[in-house]
């Protein structure tokens, strides 16, 4: 059992709502499981772990996370084995990330253990809701937020750290055209592109709008200071294939999520014998290459996707179509590949899997 090594004090639902729910109908993050995952720090030091009944939060009005931006997530998913066992794709990555965030924003970092021993006992207790159906799996949201009931600048002293879940279907339904912005910008040298800090998605917004009602489902995020150079799309990392050669834009500055699929993505096509190339993109590279059909294969990676291929690109006006979804070998076959390695289908043979 999970709780063998950390004490968390469990409070069960009275009667389950997964009835009410209907897994042939299962829009992304509209349904939450029963229970959700709390802990507080205060006092300098984390307090007891608690599961509780899912509901609502009760936050005083100068809580300060809502004043001053101190908020944090992250975002995986589990999975139900092929002998019902519940899979979760690389936690311990997430817990790892999640820290990084924390220390970007000057917020209590939480033990690894206290992190991943949460995960698997709020697992263990919701387990049913980890839809056994093809394309359905249970996002998982940590998150952790400000709440010092003060209204002054500087780091709180309080902070909550929650874990919920929610059924979940296919986040992209159908390859997704995108364009590549130019004068917004997601995030610059020096700043918090790196961590997964919530105020990161809200600047986001107003462009995606924009680009929405230009007919585009997404942005190809490019460097804040020239423009010149691609970081990442939408919401994911952002992957090309050129000349057989696979191409990602390199994490090497402070502006780029380190993301954990392009990570297992990478890993897994070096293995498979594709050439990869982390490094600096230039917007006048790939749109070179569009012109002269030697794009092969774009996609983002990311965890609520896995891949999300890309069907077209538009620049300055011009939109500039990728080769049919079908004909695309690197994306249809990794996604294929880690979808079954999320499902204990394959050999865990990067030991990638947490069993609960």
């Amino acid at each position: 059992m999970a709780t063998d090594t950390v004490n968390i004090k469990i409070t069960k639902v009275e009667e389950s709502r997964i009835n009410t729910v209907d897994f042939n109908n299962l829009p992304f993050g509209k349904f939450f499981s029963d229970h959700m995952f709390e802990m507080d720090f205060a006092d300098g030091k984390w307090q007891t772990p608690t599961i509780v009944p899912f509901a609502n939060l009760s936050l005083h009005p100068a809580t300060s996370a809502i004043h001053y931006g101190q908020s944090i997530f992250e975002g995986l998913k589990a999975q139900k084995g092929e002998n019902g066992e519940v899979l979760i794709f690389r936690p311990d990555m997430n817990a790892k990330r999640f820290n990084q965030s924390a220390l970007r924003m000057s917020m209590e970092p939480i033990p690894e253990e206290l992190f991943l021993e949460g995960l698997k006992a709020l697992l263990d207790l919701d387990r049913d809701w980890v839809s056994a159906k093809e394309g359905q799996s249970l996002y998982i949201r940590p998150f952790m937020f400000a709440t010092d009931d003060y209204v002054g600048i500087r780091p709180s002293e309080k902070y909550k750290f929650v874990i919920i879940t929610s059924p979940v279907g296919a986040y992209y339904s159908e390859p997704v055209p995108v364009k590549i912005e130019t004068y917004y910008t997601r995030a610059a040298q020096g700043g918090v592109g790196k961590a997964k800090a919530a105020g990161n998605y809200a600047a986001s917004l107003y462009p995606a709008k924009l680009a929405a009602e230009e007919g585009y489902r997404q942005l190809i995020w490019t460097d804040a200071k020239t423009h010149e150079y691609i970081e990442e799309a939408g919401t994911m990392n952002v992957v090309f294939v050129i000349n057989d050669t696979v191409i990602t834009p390199s994490e090497e500055n402070d502006t780029i999520l380190q993301g954990i699929t392009k990570k297992s993505v990478l890993q897994i096509a070096r293995e498979w014998g594709y050439t990869v190339e982390e490094r600096k993109i230039t917007v006048a590279e790939i749109i070179e290459a569009l012109k002269a059909g030697t794009v092969q294969d774009a996609f983002g990676a990311g965890t609520a996707a896995t891949i999300a291929h890309i069907s077209l690109i538009g620049f300055e006006g011009v939109n500039y179509d990728l080769p049919p979804v079908e004909t695309r070998v690197l994306s249809n076959r990794i996604k294929n590949h880690i979808t079954d390695y999320k499902k204990g289908r394959v050999e865990d043979k990067y030991n990638w899997l947490m069993r609960v």
